[in-house]
């Protein structure tokens, strides 16, 4: 009966990453920069994860943004823009996108897949393009706000691993787009009001310090990082970012555990860090951005 019960609990994640929302191309002209198309692979074929497959989708230059509707009698008008990670070069989309969504959705809280571009690009940071992506999607979903009845004050960031740099980043750089403007949608604030941050690469940087794109001010928006221990080479990378963010005097809250690794996006690995989805949800009531 267990066997069953768990083969049925992965052919519901495999359909949660395949049957989305109609997905919105955020660049109907082309992406800016790109001078082929790339041909997207789909691959379930590698490690899994608490059992389970994961979507690695790669070969990404047609960005998209995705957007799952809270249910309309548990809508509670707040919006997390997820970031799948995968180092930049991979996006896994099922374990840190299309599940988080449905999940978040189950506790009212809208969301909107990003698919960004990777792999990284020649020659320029590794997230410069996945950075015009996601501006353009935070711009995309605030000018939609009354048509997909959410609330224009209430739009934050998620992010996994590469994904939670790609959401500091946007944090930290929202005074202009980095990408030349579409159409009218680009005329809104690319602030986040929130920022959460699961197991976050790439925020370090030499010397204790953090890494050099992340331009911490006081007007950086309230974040939340989740951390275990036992993720070795990524520690420091919370730890510093944690300590900027106090310095600078933006609320911050950090959940650290003592296992768990990376990579296990809600999925119960029988770590006590799969509680992490209630203390957002706690964070999110405290900041004011659920009710």
């Amino acid at each position: 009966m267990k066997k069953y019960l768990f083969l049925s609990i992965c052919s519901l994640y495999t359909f949660m990453a395949m049957a989305q929302q109609t997905p919105i191309v955020l660049f109907p002209d082309g992406a800016p920069g790109e001078t082929r198309k790339l041909t997207q692979k789909d691959d379930l074929s590698g490690d899994k994860v608490a059992g389970c497959p994961v979507l690695r989708i790669s070969d990404v230059s047609e960005p998209t943004l995705t957007f799952y509707p809270a249910p309309s009698d548990n809508n509670t008008g707040a919006t997390i823009i997820v970031n799948p990670g995968g180092g930049y070069n991979i996006l896994a989309y099922n374990l840190e996108g299309s599940e988080i969504c449905k999940r978040f959705n189950s506790h009212g809280l809208n969301c909107v897949l990003v698919k960004y571009r990777v792999p990284r690009r020649e020659g320029k940071e590794k997230h410069e393009a996945p950075l015009q992506d996601l501006q353009r999607a935070i711009a995309y979903t605030r000018s939609h706000a009354t048509e997909w009845k959410i609330d224009p004050g209430r739009i934050g960031v998620m992010g996994f691993s590469a994904g939670a740099h790609l959401a500091a980043v946007a944090s930290n750089h929202y005074s202009q787009a980095t990408y030349p403007k579409v159409d009218r949608y680009d005329e809104t604030s690319l602030r986040p009001d929130f920022c959460i941050l699961i197991y976050p690469a790439y925020l370090d940087g030499p010397n204790f310090s953090i890494a050099p794109e992340l331009k911490v001010t006081e007007n950086t928006p309230p974040t939340i990082l989740v951390q275990t221990q036992d993720d070795h080479r990524l520690l420091n990378s919370s730890l510093f970012y944690y300590y900027a963010l106090k310095e600078a005097g933006v609320p911050v809250a950090m959940h650290l555990y003592p296992s768990g690794g990376h990579g296990y996006g809600l999925r119960n690995t029988g770590d006590l860090v799969n509680e992490w989805p209630y203390r957002v949800l706690n964070w999110l009531q405290d900041i004011g951005m659920t009710r």
